[in-house]
């Protein structure tokens, strides 16, 4: 016999407002990410997955606790925890036999796995490792993407496109130099990925443009690509959809030139020539009986 489950409402202000923010919006609210560990542990994944929390923070949450989880056998229980703490990013830390050092980097919509990378930890250097000056959290990173692997191929393709879904915040439509201070660089060479950190010093030059010079601040990984889970071409592009509100109208009849220059083309009514209004000249003012004569045909 089916059960009849019924849909408790909020009878609190609070309760109300926790809903409605979980509701779809236009502009949707920045992602958090999620970071927890499976059954086994070791020092090194564990202070790696630490030094990406603080990358990631405010905007993560890091659950204690061991879970037993197996990503690429059953996304249930991750599903489960994107719904209970709305977060639509995760970052899942094991460690086996078989795969040593293991982190899986994932993303989710509608509550469902979208796209997900098993990657090792082949080289890692902490935070702690670099006496150096660090950045200020929350800090909105640049971040770059070396290596021609990363269009030729089209699964990495899509696992830059994660990674920047990952370690991206909220959209800026404009940039102050003085607010760069945070780069973040990926370089991918046979099944790897390098991950770099650093500090964008503005140095003196003499001139109005300042002088860069970066100062790497950890942390500094050297991953390998294990197993991969991408979602297909239909779900992928469900979840890319951008609501008509967001999307720009385009104008017709503007056009720019080589030089930059706005042009637009105006489209006029047909014109009665007799009815313009032309330059007021005394000479071709109308005379008293010219008035008489066109008031008449007027009667």
């Amino acid at each position: 016999m089916a059960v009849i489950r019924r849909i408790k409402k909020p009878t609190t202000r609070k309760g109300k407002k926790f809903l409605l923010n979980r509701e779809p919006k236009v502009i949707e609210n920045s992602k958090q990410s999620l970071f927890f560990k499976g059954r086994k542990g070791n020092e090194i994944l564990t202070s790696c997955l630490r030094d990406l929390y603080h990358l990631k923070k405010p905007d993560a949450l890091m659950l204690g606790g061991k879970h037993d989880i197996l990503p690429f056998e059953s996304t249930t229980q991750i599903e489960a925890f994107s719904k209970k703490y709305d977060s639509s990013l995760f970052f899942f830390g094991t460690h086996t036999k078989k795969r040593p050092n293991n982190i899986v980097l994932g993303r989710l919509y509608d509550n469902q796995i979208l796209d997900m990378v098993e990657l090792g930890i082949d080289q890692y250097k902490g935070l702690n490792s670099f006496d150096t000056e660090k950045i200020t959290t929350g800090l909105k990173p640049c971040l770059i993407f070396t290596g021609p692997n990363f269009e030729q191929n089209p699964e990495l393709n899509r696992i830059q496109n994660l990674l920047i879904d990952l370690f991206q915040r909220e959209n800026a439509n404009s940039v102050r130099l003085q607010g760069l201070e945070h780069a973040i660089m990926f370089t991918a060479s046979d099944n790897k990925i390098f991950m770099r950190s650093y500090r964008i010093l503005l140095k003196k030059s003499g001139f109005r443009t300042p002088r860069i010079e970066l100062s790497e601040i950890g942390p500094s990984v050297d991953f390998s690509i294990r197993r991969v889970k991408l979602a297909s071409e239909d779900f992928f592009k469900s979840a890319c959809f951008k609501p008509k509100e967001l999307k720009i109208k385009k104008k017709k009849n503007i056009s720019r030139d080589a030089f930059g220059t706005k042009l637009g083309r105006v489209h006029v009514k047909q014109q009665d020539i007799k009815k313009l209004q032309t330059r007021k000249m005394k000479g071709l003012k109308k005379t008293v009986k010219e008035k008489k004569i066109i008031a008449k045909k007027k009667k």
